[in-house]
């Protein structure tokens, strides 16, 4: 017996000693390609790339697959990459699955060996300067997002390939020419909006909503207008019809009109007045406090804003959720433009606007007396219900401290809930109250 399973344990150990050194050679490759990468494209954040630590597990924006012998994905959102993307570096990553660069400064042309890794399923290029014509892509792509980006030329019919596509995103682009017939069976997302694209929508993309197609005024066809008999949509100007006067107003019709602008004139008149003097009280106030202030120390206090409860020593723990592509800390965050955009039950919320023009909502709690172990807790889940839930805004950040606890999430610029669900006539009534009871 012994005799006879001595040759399957020899084959076994030969059968080792080759795909061993294959894995280790195939890990080191992955190693070598990300550090080029490194090395030729600057950044302004740290991404902590050390060749003597592990690439799964200590290398950020890395994660590599099951059996830890691939490098499988790349993150790297809002790192501060800038410059063009070497060839030879990512593109020899063929067993990657996915690629996020979104958010840089990224600019040139893409590079072919990038959209022509086999494995590659999802691209996340948005938010970038990437130019130039769309090279030879994957057909094994599920997500292809290049939106916000600087692209030309025709929008290639090879996309036609990608039977496992789910989301084309291509706004805001320059992309010209006809949009080919995409019949992707799995397709649920498409956007080709604010590009240069012209001739009419094929038919096979006709189910998806005007807001995949707007912004180009050479297109036309459903769900945009219907195309002209015989040749492309121009853009042409619109007459307004011109008004009549065959019908004489009445006097009563007239009587209305004329108390109507008085009124309106009036309130306009009203606001005003009560704008200015709460102003200046708030100047008076203002102007005390800074005396009192140099009275008791020899130097004016700063006016009270959504950070005024932070304290020095915890300027830098403003704690990011994962995905999250802000890149700012606390110091910054205070140091912005805050405009308040209304008051709750639990706080009140500002827009803040920073340095770099990043806009921000900024929810100051007050009144809420939590541990910080419970907080952070709480916190978790409202990422997660953020992530999850279409309709919840996702909260990016927030900060814990005893006396301050703040929440960062999206700027949204299109109103109130209260404007949405009640109109903007009955929220601006019920905030003009509301103010000048304050």
């Amino acid at each position: 017996m012994k005799l006879q399973s001595f040759p399957v344990v020899t084959s076994i150990l030969v059968i080792l000693s080759i795909i061993i050194p294959l894995i280790i050679g195939d890990l080191n490759s992955d190693r070598q390609a990300l550090l080029e990468f490194a090395s030729s494209v600057p950044h302004s954040r740290k991404i902590n790339w050390n060749s003597s630590l592990s690439v799964c597990s200590s290398w950020v924006g890395i994660s590599c697959n099951d059996d830890q012998t691939r490098v499988s994905e790349i993150h790297l959102p809002g790192v501060g990459l800038y410059g063009p993307i070497p060839t030879n570096s990512i593109g020899k990553l063929d067993a990657l699955r996915v690629l996020s660069l979104r958010s840089n400064y990224l600019n040139g042309s893409l590079p072919s060996d990038i959209l022509s890794i086999p494995s590659l399923q999802s691209l996340y290029l948005q938010h970038n300067n990437f130019s130039g014509e769309i090279p030879s892509v994957s057909s094994q792509l599920i997500v292809l997002d290049l939106s916000f980006n600087s692209f030309s030329g025709d929008i290639s019919p090879i996309i036609t390939n990608f039977l496992q596509l789910t989301v084309l995103s291509l706004q805001f682009n320059s992309f010209s020419g006809s949009i080919p017939d995409i019949n992707l069976p799995r397709l649920k997302l498409l956007n080709m909006s604010y590009n240069m694209l012209n001739g009419s929508v094929p038919h096979s993309l006709q189910k998806f909503p005007i807001s995949s197609f707007t912004g180009n005024p050479l297109l036309c066809g459903p769900p945009l207008n219907n195309c002209s008999a015989g040749s492309s949509p121009s853009p042409s100007p619109i007459y307004l019809p011109s008004p009549s006067y065959n019908k004489k107003l009445g006097t009563g019709s007239i009587v209305a009109i004329a108390l109507g602008g008085s009124s309106i004139l009036c309130f306009l008149v009203l606001v005003i007045l009560i704008f200015w003097l709460k102003k200046k009280n708030s100047d008076g106030s203002g102007l005390l406090k800074g005396k009192k202030a140099v009275n008791g120390g020899g130097r004016s206090e700063k006016p009270e804003d959504f950070g005024s409860g932070v304290q020095e020593a915890e300027k830098n723990k403003l704690v990011f959720f994962d995905g999250c592509s802000y890149n700012f800390d606390l110091e910054d965050l205070l140091r912005a433009s805050a405009e308040v955009l209304g008051k709750g039950s639990f706080g009140t919320a500002y827009k803040a606007v920073l340095d770099e023009g990043t806009m921000v909502m900024v929810k100051r709690l007050r009144e809420v007396v939590v541990g910080k172990r419970e907080f952070e807790q709480q916190m978790e889940v409202v990422g997660r219900v953020g992530k999850q839930h279409p309709n919840v805004v996702p909260l990016r950040a927030y900060y814990y401290s005893k006396d301050e606890k703040l929440l960062v999430c999206d700027h949204y610029p299109m109103g109130s809930l209260c404007a949405l669900l009640h109109g903007m006539y009955v929220c601006f009534r019920d905030f003009f109250f509301f103010w000048v009871n304050s």
